[in-house]
């Protein structure tokens, strides 16, 4: 039930584009998942690890299973069922990926924090209508170098230090904005390693739908030279206008 005076979210909706860059396969997949009982909704972006044909298949397990048990769960316990799923199902080794899981009130309830989580170098983005806020940290050696203060090689922004195969749940980043009001953006490291801040705002900013605003974010990135698949997906949350009088 709606609490009065408290702002409420009017629609919750979502869409991903994924294009493979100069890779054999994409590797790159998305889902959402809506829990009937609560009317919640996750949303997640995977990336494979390597350029193979497991890579797209842990991707794909894992982003369908981490949207569905997050929705009903939360966004952590989406990933550490993700990973048991993986383990299960393909245990072959080469079988990995990385990911970015967020789950957002239902339309008609109070707006209340959107509850992230991810491993790797998946990242998720809030824009305000005012502000772009990254919301995660990449799980890279160049993070962990940066962390404590030492200068990166461009080398290790490409090795993420957690992964669905091998995170600990201690590791799983997790994070909450104050509001799900606004835009997200969920986005693999072929879109965002070539798309910096200001980029990344202007394309928000454009309030274009969701649809047309992911493929101009995904399409950007390999104009501006990405080699890798580029996946973006962007949800906005808007809230009831206020009512006049």
């Amino acid at each position: 039930m709606a609490r009065p005076g408290m702002p409420q979210l009017a629609e919750v909706t979502g869409r991903a584009v994924s294009r493979r860059g100069r890779r054999s396969v994409n590797a790159d997949s998305y889902a959402a998942a809506t829990d009937p009982t609560t009317g919640r909704t996750a949303f997640a972006v995977a990336d494979g690890v390597g350029d193979h044909l497991a890579a797209a298949r842990a991707a794909r397990l894992v982003a369908a299973t981490a949207a569905r048990v997050a929705a009903v769960d939360g966004a952590r316990a989406g990933i550490l069922a993700a990973q048991r799923e993986l383990l299960r199902d393909l245990p072959e080794s080469k079988a990995d990926c990385v990911v970015v899981v967020a789950v957002l009130p239902a339309a008609g309830h109070p707006d209340g924090p959107c509850d992230i989580a991810w491993i790797g170098d998946c990242r998720a983005y809030r824009w305000n209508g005012r502000t772009l806020h990254q919301i995660t940290t990449d799980h890279t050696v160049a993070e962990y170098f940066r962390a404590r203060g030492r200068q990166p090689t461009a080398r290790m922004g490409h090795l993420v230090t957690t992964s669905a195969r091998t995170v600990k749940p201690e590791e799983i980043g997790c994070a909450a904005t104050g509001s799900s009001a606004g835009r997200l953006l969920l986005c693999s490291d072929g879109a965002h390693k070539l798309l910096d801040i200001a980029a990344i705002k202007a394309i928000l900013a454009a309030d274009l739908p969701p649809g047309p605003t992911a493929e101009a974010l995904t399409d950007t990135a390999l104009r501006l030279g990405s080699t890798d698949n580029t996946t973006a997906f962007v949800i906005d949350a808007r809230r009831l206008s206020p009512p006049r009088g």
